[in-house]
């Protein structure tokens, strides 16, 4: 009975809807459209408050124009919140829901399918009221698929940069998008401004809009591409963005020079500069590398300050490097084509270098004295030199026309340049920097050969006495030939070449005089490829032997704590003497001190007090030395064991030394009366007339009681007598106006000097003779029954003093 019940009620439920239906037809119920999107939620409004004063009854929804009821709101005989909701299982089933708070009242309808697409009704009964009819055309929204945007080549752009770009390329992008219902449209915003809504249709359901963005610039950089695809206003387009990514060239360079510069910016040679580089604008940050001229420098520093560069150079600037570019270049890391420089070309200040060489047309091995020469200094310096000058052996060389020294820009030139040119020769340069010497440059000069010693050699040696005479030159090259020669005023000899030995400058002859005609004039002369000596050396080979000592030594002039003792030169022995002064002590075998002299005066100091010394005066030539000449001994007292009663020191002894020497000589002139006596006894082979007597001498005893007279002379000058002591006067040379004759005289005079005895008394004249050898006067003449030269033979072969002979 039920069923059949509720059958009736759906069947008058059915007439009566479409009854309804074609009253809403009839009555113009307007279709309101509704869009929903797919998934989400549809909303259908239906007003219950239409009849103020009128209860809802029920509430139904339509598909279409079906009369059946997909939904219904059962009130009858209940408050709206207890009213009972169906919903038909095979349209929305739990996907619906009527609501009627807050009103006004609508059926949502969630998780909208395409299917639930079309026009939906909503009835609504009252009790008393009228029926109220609303009509929904529901257009479901699908929305497209995300856009995807490829580059030009057609490759699909996944990350969300775009690029990198270069400054200056085209942006190409295009952006496909699929599906949507309705028709997306497709459009391009750049940095949220529309830029492109132009899309086209592609294959299928396919939606695309290519975007061309020539020439980005900087300022393009990090700009937002975004495509966008929209077909609906419920939910937010689809869209997707790219930033854009660029390299960027860095838009400065710059480099910040060193503070130590010198004024006017100049840089000083094998100093150590740090300069510094800077550089911005660079995406990503620049990479700065640093040239000099074409060579890459390595010795930096960098850091990165955000979007700034840093670059710190440190180098040492020679002075190749003047006038030479000092580059900073920045380049982008990622892009070599994107840099900028800048350059500083630098002037390094450094003193002179120097360099000296012979003349280009000159060959340094074949000058010759007498060629004319020239050198060129090359100097480079920055700043330029101010002083030119030239070195000779480390001495200035100035200009010097007379020297025929000439001074020409960078060029020394010498004339007939000589072998005294030869040497070291240098230039120096001057600038604000320093001075600079340059390399040595050793010149040689050839030259023939010339003697070494210059002038005449004097050679003594006794008959029989073998003597090495060495014949040194000067040339160079050495000297490749020697040749002696000898002369004795008869005639002159060519040495044998056996007889001398040759090496290099110098040759050696051993020559042994045997006779009176051995003695003579030996002469070297050598040649070498520049050509033969001009002048020979020259040896004059005399008798010699040792030399006499000295004589009439005197100590005088004695102070505290110095003496000078003088004394007489004997005979040289035929060869250039020397003289030397030994200092004894008391028991001594070696000297104390030992004082050499040219002439026989010396001067003693610095010995101790109250020490006695013994005094010993020699000679010295080439043969050897001659026997001692004794000294009276000399002590120097503590002056403060002086007193003034004290006699002054030096006129006994020089009385004693006088006294001694005119004993030795009446000594040797007594051996030498015996001699000529015991000649005079025998008897002669055949005995000649007598010889008118000879007048008999003066007697010149008192007058010079220290001189002996001598009537023999000799053919050789008589040697000179010199005393050199302050105050003494030197006696002059001896004088022969005749030799081996009568009437053959010598004179020796010298300047007297007064003396005191002791006591205060004056000195007679014989005995400041005697003690000083103040003067001496005697004619001396040859007795015609004396053989001279026997005399004078013996007499030098037994050492006698020449004043003897």
């Amino acid at each position: 009975m039920a069923l059949h019940v509720a059958l009736f009620l759906v069947l008058c439920l059915v007439h009566c809807d479409t009854k309804t239906v074609l009253q809403d037809k009839l009555a113009g119920v307007r279709t309101v459209d509704v869009q929903a999107v797919e998934g989400m939620v549809a909303q259908f409004p239906c007003d219950l408050g239409t009849a103020a004063n009128d209860k809802v009854y029920m509430v139904f929804w339509f598909r279409d124009d079906a009369g059946i009821p997909l939904y219904s709101f059962d009130v009858r005989g209940k408050h709206l919140s207890e009213a009972r909701h169906w919903s038909a299982p095979e349209v929305f089933g739990p996907r619906a829901h009527f609501s009627t708070s807050p009103p006004p009242a609508a059926l949502l309808v969630r998780d909208v399918k395409r299917r639930d697409e079309g026009v939906y009704r909503c009835r609504v009964d009252f009790r008393n009221t009228q029926t109220t009819s609303f009509r929904y055309n529901l257009t479901v929204v699908v929305p497209p698929e995300k856009p995807v945007v490829v580059d030009r080549w057609g490759k699909v752009i996944n990350a969300t940069t775009l690029g990198p770009h270069e400054e200056g390329e085209d942006v190409l992008l295009t952006c496909r998008v699929l599906g949507g219902r309705p028709e997306p449209s497709v459009q391009w915003l750049v940095n949220g401004v529309l830029v492109d809504e132009e899309y086209e249709h592609n294959t299928g359901d396919v939606i695309e809009n290519r975007l061309l963005w020539p020439a980005i610039r900087r300022a393009d950089y990090a700009a937002v591409f975004t495509c966008q695809a929209a077909n609906s206003h419920l939910v937010p387009p689809k869209e997707v963005s790219l930033v854009l990514d660029m390299f960027l060239k860095p838009l400065t360079v710059e480099i910040k020079k060193p503070s130590e510069m010198g004024e006017g910016g100049v840089l000083t040679a094998e100093r150590r500069y740090e300069v510094t580089c800077e550089s911005a604008g660079s995406r990503p940050p620049a990479m700065i590398t640093w040239h000099k001229g074409k060579r890459l420098l390595k010795r930096i520093t960098e850091e990165h300050r955000n979007n700034l560069t840093v670059s710190v150079l440190s180098f040492v600037p020679t002075l190749d490097d003047d006038g030479k570019a000092i580059t900073c270049r920045a380049d982008n890391p990622n892009r070599t084509s994107l840099y900028l420089e800048t350059s500083w070309t630098i002037s390094v200040v450094y003193p002179p270098v120097v360099r000296l060489r012979l003349g280009s047309s000159l060959a340094a091995g074949d000058i010759k004295e007498g060629d004319d020469v020239y050198f060129e200094c090359h100097v480079r310096a920055n700043p330029p030199a101010r002083k030119l000058s030239w070195l000779h052996d480390d001495r200035p060389l100035a200009h010097n026309a007379t020297a025929r020294v000439f001074h020409s820009n960078q060029s020394l030139v010498l004339q007939k340049v000589t072998r005294h040119s030869s040497g070291r020769y240098a230039c120096s340069a001057l600038n604000a920097e320093g001075e600079t010497v340059s390399n040595e440059l050793h010149f040689r000069v050839k030259y023939s050969p010339s003697c070494r010693s210059g002038g005449v050699s004097v050679v003594g040696a006794a008959r029989g006495e073998s003597v090495v005479i060495v014949c040194e030159v000067d040339a160079d090259p050495p000297a490749a030939v020697f040749k002696w020669k000898f002369n004795n005023s008869g005639e002159t000899i060519d040495v044998a070449a056996d007889r001398y030995t040759s090496n290099g400058s110098a040759s050696s002859l051993k020559y042994t005089p045997v006779a009176d005609l051995d003695y003579g004039t030996l002469s070297c002369s050598a040649s070498n490829e520049v050509g033969t000596q001009v002048t020979p050396c020259v040896f004059q080979m005399v008798a010699a032997g040792k030399p006499h000592p000295p004589r009439n030594c005197t100590l005088w002039n004695q102070t505290v704590d110095s003496a000078e003792v003088s004394c007489v030169a004997g005979f040289d022995g035929g060869l250039p003497q020397r003289f030397l002064l030994e200092v004894y002590s008391a028991d001594g075998v070696k000297p104390r001190v030992n004082l050499s002299s040219e002439e026989p005066s010396w001067t003693v100091r610095g010995l101790e007090w109250d020490v006695r010394f013994r005094l010993v005066a020699v000679a010295v030539n080439a043969k050897g030395r001659s026997s001692p000449a004794r000294l009276d001994d000399l002590l120097f007292s503590d002056p403060e064991k002086r007193t003034a009663s004290e006699a002054p020191l030096g006129v006994g002894g020089m009385v004693g030394a006088a006294g001694a020497g005119a004993g030795a000589i009446c000594a040797l002139l007594a051996g030498a009366c015996a001699l000529s006596l015991r000649r005079r006894r025998r008897p002669p082979p055949h005995k000649p007339p007598a010889p008118a007597p000879a007048p008999p001498p003066p007697d010149l005893d008192d007058a010079e009681p220290d001189l002996i007279p001598n009537n023999y002379c000799e053919a050789a000058s008589a040697p000179s007598l010199a005393v050199s002591s302050p105050g003494r006067t030197a006696p002059a040379p001896l004088s022969t106006p005749a030799c081996n004759g009568p009437g053959a005289s010598w004179t020796w005079s010298a300047r007297s000097r007064d003396l005191s005895a002791p006591g205060g008394g004056a000195l007679t004249e014989g005995a400041v003779g005697r003690a000083m050898g103040r003067s001496a006067s005697a004619t001396l003449r040859a007795a015609p029954d004396l053989n001279v030269d026997a005399i004078k033979e013996k007499l030098l072969d037994h050492r006698i003093p020449e004043s003897c002979v």
